[in-house]
């Protein structure tokens, strides 16, 4: 079995959604005063590379500490969308290419290579992202969960988060942005794991990312 990280390090220094504060690292205990070392970790439950439930914009839906742990792990498959540019948009015609994997598959994940810009301006441009028929799609589907490597599912011009509102009003489904490596998962189907810390009434969490070919 291969594994491949599909997780972005987490760093004081790393980019963050525009508008947050980036992670603080605070020594808490050290080698020399206390014998052994431990950090104080200070950050927003949507760094990195993060998952969002429904509970992310509506009270009274699904945390994520509320969801069965089945709901990180299944079968996945790449939606290649590599050829768009800044403000592309992911269609049907990207799924159709994989029609039959993605209907079997429980996540998609759809690499579009804004991963590269990681760390730079670019990174919060204007990224590719899905269009409502692919949402209609996912949600149709009961798919239980979407994954992208850029930084937002909806573009980042929109305040409304339209498209987060469109799968999580109703749907039991889960958002995973900042993907990473996701050209290395192969063209097939894989098991997919993505979990969340588990803390009481998590509107959002990193993860650790995996693929497990």
């Amino acid at each position: 079995m291969k594994v491949i990280d599909l997780t972005h390090v987490i760093s004081p220094d790393m980019p963050v959604y525009p508008g947050t504060e980036g992670p603080k690292f605070e020594a808490a205990n050290t080698y020399e005063k206390d014998g052994f070392k431990e950090t104080k970790l200070s950050m927003y439950s949507h760094t990195g590379t993060h998952m969002d439930p429904p509970a992310h914009l509506f009270a009274g839906r699904t945390t994520l500490d509320r969801f069965p742990v089945s709901q990180f792990v299944g079968k996945a498959v790449v939606i290649e969308c590599g050829e768009l540019g800044a403000g592309g948009r992911i269609t049907m015609e990207h799924i159709n290419k994989k029609r039959e994997l993605a209907d079997s598959a429980e996540f998609l994940l759809f690499h579009t290579g804004w991963d590269r810009y990681w760390g730079g301006a670019e990174y919060f441009g204007e990224y590719p992202y899905i269009d409502e028929e692919v949402a209609d799609y996912l949600i149709n589907t009961r798919k239980k969960g979407i994954g992208l490597d850029v930084i937002g599912l909806d573009p980042i011009a929109d305040e409304n988060l339209t498209l987060h509102k469109k799968l999580l009003k109703d749907s039991e489904i889960v958002i995973i942005e900042n993907l990473t490596n996701l050209q290395d998962a192969g063209d097939g189907l894989f098991t997919f794991c993505a979990l969340p810390l588990k803390h009481m009434d998590a509107d959002g969490s990193p993860i650790r990312a995996i693929a497990m070919l």
